[in-house]
């Protein structure tokens, strides 16, 4: 076979268009350029789809048995087993009838493509976009089977790499990077002031992007922005994000959470939105308060490309991504009087928030273009489909 006319099944652990997902959909479009036939399996509708259709490509709809902690009790797991045993028969007979070269993993919580092979001696890449830090059994389980099922595992971060290397064998491991359109970033002149009545000119807001979970620091966002309005009037704060299907609770905690601040009318929560580049657009300063670490969120990298002074927790990929002192600052995770009296800085100097922005754009372009990433993700592919 002509190298590059490969089938590549692929497969992703959600349909929504956050970070892995934006990364699933550069993937695709990489190996299509080299001229790869991807035919992608999701568990759900959702907007994920109608971009993946969007170019061009074959998609269809099974449930995969994707591993969430809402499944970690005795009728969760025979949900996900007999969920798993049934994805197994329709990949299988997928893979037989499509003739398919190689699948590929995107996230931990994609078991089953390892299985299935295995099972029919294909070889098989999972990108790890996750740190488990507890609970450990589940970090050692999964990583195990990775290890065992993966010809390939590519990490997005030294500190997800860190986070499994006891569990797989550094030869199979690969760090890419996320890559990012930094033009896209560059052309957007709009901006969302209009929806945001309370901010008159002279205010600075300061925003997060995120999914709605108990470890991304929505709460800890709130609390440094109780702590900061105490000594700023002219603040604005905005949280951008939905929950995970079944866990809306969040939601409806986080409402709670901005309805007892004591400040609620200086934080809008917008909910899920489409319109990030515009909604980056409107900020003055960008932040990423995850409690737990994050191992190389998207949202950082969309806010340097748009030219934003980014303030992230401490830990994870973050430490990769932003420069402390330079492209912004990082911040400690549990202690929000520390942070806020980090970010009064950038608060007070116009000019320096300027400054970082236009450091972070450089360092976009440097070490995480879109080029590199349409680049190296097809020869990680290739490097297997042409052994």
């Amino acid at each position: 076979m002509k190298e590059g006319n490969q089938r590549i099944l692929m497969l992703h652990s959600s349909s929504d268009l956050y970070g892995a997902s934006k990364m699933f959909l550069l993937s695709i479009t990489s190996l299509k350029n080299k001229g790869f036939q991807p035919i992608v399996v999701l568990s759900e509708e959702g907007p994920l789809v109608h971009a993946i259709q969007k170019l061009d490509t074959e998609v269809h709809i099974q449930k995969l048995g994707i591993l969430r902690r809402k499944y970690f009790h005795l009728s969760g797991l025979i949900n996900r087993i007999k969920t798993i045993s049934a994805a197994k028969r329709y990949l299988s007979t997928l893979v037989k009838e499509r003739k398919i070269d190689l699948i590929y993993s995107n996230t931990s919580a994609v078991l089953v493509g390892g299985w299935v092979a295995k099972q029919n001696h294909i070889p098989h890449i999972t990108h790890l976009h996750e740190i488990i830090q507890s609970p450990n059994w589940l970090r050692m389980f999964l990583g195990k089977i990775i290890n065992k099922n993966s010809n390939k595992v590519i990490v997005v971060s030294q500190a997800v790499k860190d986070n499994w290397i006891d569990q797989i064998v550094s030869e199979k491991i690969t760090l890419l990077y996320n890559g990012i359109d930094f033009q896209y970033y560059q052309q957007v002149r709009d901006d969302i002031l209009d929806e945001l009545p309370e901010v008159i000119p002279g205010t600075i807001v300061i925003g997060m992007i995120a999914r709605v979970n108990h470890w991304k620091g929505q709460n800890y966002f709130i609390e440094i922005a109780q702590l900061l309005s105490r000594n700023f009037d002219h603040l604005h704060f905005v949280i951008v994000g939905d929950a995970f299907p079944g866990t809306e609770h969040f939601i409806d905690e986080l409402n709670e959470t901005i309805s007892k601040s004591g400040i609620k009318e200086k934080i809008s929560y917008l909910g899920y939105r489409k319109d990030i580049p515009e909604i980056l657009n409107t900020l003055d300063i960008f932040v990423l308060p995850s409690i737990l670490p994050d191992p190389l969120p998207t949202t950082v990298l969309e806010a340097m490309a748009s030219g934003k002074p980014v303030i992230a927790t401490d830990h994870g990929g973050a430490r990769e991504m932003v420069i402390n002192g330079e492209t912004g600052y990082l911040i400690p995770h549990d202690n929000a009087n520390r942070a806020a009296n980090i970010m009064q800085d950038l608060i007070e100097k116009k000019e320096k928030r300027i400054k970082m922005g236009i450091a972070g754009q450089k360092r976009i372009k440097e070490y995480f273009s879109i080029e590199a990433y349409l680049k190296s993700f097809s020869e990680e592919v290739t490097s297997l489909v042409s052994k």
